[in-house]
C-alpha cells in the first residue's frame, strides 16, 4: 500500500510539473508579442522570455528523465517536448549571435557614419540609444563583422537612387523620408515577433563614374543586437547589387 501511494505521488508531482512546463513554454511564446504591441515593457518582456524559458527547460528534464524512469504518460511526453522546445529558443539564438560584439550600431563606413537627420530622438522614443555614433564600436564592428562594407555601384547616382528605394521597398521597412537630390534613404524595420525597432539610413555618393552605397543599422535599444544589424546590412547591400 506504501508504495502504491508513493508511486500515485511521484505521478501527481511529475503530471504537475507537466504542466508547469507547458505554461511555461507559452509563456516563452508569448514574450515576444506582449512586448511587439506594448503591452509590457521590453525589459520585462525579455526577462520574462529568460526566466520561463529556464523554468521550462528545468520542467522538460524533470519530465523527460520521469519518461526515462517508465513513469507518465501523455501529459508528461507533452511536458518534455515543450519544456525541451522552449529551452531551445534562447539557446539557438544566443549560439547564433555569441559571436557578435556588445554593440548595436553598425556602417559601412566607421569614419564618417551616415547621419541620421529625418529619424530623430523625438521619432525614436524616450529611453532609446542616442542617435549620434561611437567611435569605439568601430574596432569591435572590424573584427567582428568584415563583410560589411559600402558597396560602389557602376550606376550613375539616379539610377542607383531607384536601386536603393527598389530593395528598401522589397526588404519591406517603414520609409521615413527619401531624397534623391542628396542621395539619402531614412527608413524603420520591425523585427519579427519581437517586435524591436532598428533605423536605417542609405547614403549614395558619386564614386568615378558610378555610385558608393553606404548604410548605417542602429538599434533603439539594448546594448548589443546579436548581429542582427551586420547582417541587415549585408543582406540589404546584396538585393541592390542585383539590382
Amino acid at each position: 500500500m506504501a508504495d502504491t501511494n508513493s508511486s500515485a505521488a511521484t505521478g501527481a508531482w511529475t503530471g504537475r510539473i507537466a504542466v508547469l512546463a507547458i505554461i511555461a513554454a507559452v509563456l516563452v511564446l508569448l514574450a515576444g508579442p506582449l512586448m511587439k504591441f506594448g503591452v509590457v515593457p521590453w525589459q520585462a518582456g525579455l526577462l520574462m522570455f529568460v526566466v520561463a524559458a529556464a523554468i521550462a527547460g528545468i520542467a522538460g528534464i524533470y519530465c523527460l528523465v520521469a519518461l526515462l524512469r517508465r513513469r507518465g504518460g501523455g501529459l508528461t511526453i507533452f511536458g518534455a517536448a515543450a519544456g525541451l522546445a522552449a529551452l531551445l529558443i534562447p539557446v539557438a539564438i544566443i549560439a547564433d549571435g555569441s559571436s557578435a560584439p556588445a554593440i548595436h550600431d553598425i556602417t559601412t563606413d566607421t569614419a564618417n557614419p551616415p547621419q541620421f537627420v529625418a529619424v530623430t530622438p523625438v521619432l525614436r522614443g524616450a529611453g532609446s540609444n542616442p542617435v549620434t555614433y561611437d567611435p569605439a564600436d568601430a574596432p569591435l564592428q572590424a573584427k567582428a563583422f568584415a563583410a560589411v562594407r559600402p558597396l560602389v555601384l557602376v550606376d550613375a547616382p539616379a539610377a542607383a537612387f531607384d536601386k536603393a528605394m527598389a530593395a528598401v521597398k522589397q526588404q519591406g521597412w517603414d520609409i521615413v523620408a527619401a531624397d534623391a537630390a542628396t542621395g539619402r534613404i531614412e527608413a524603420t524595420d520591425t523585427v519579427p515577433w519581437w517586435g524591436f525597432k532598428d533605423d536605417i539610413v542609405v547614403r549614395l555618393t558619386p564614386e568615378g563614374s558610378g555610385t558608393k552605397v553606404d548604410v548605417r543599422s542602429k538599434s533603439r535599444v539594448g546594448k548589443g543586437d546579436l548581429g542582427v544589424n551586420a547582417k541587415r546590412i549585408t543582406d540589404y547591400l546584396a538585393v541592390v547589387a542585383k539590382g
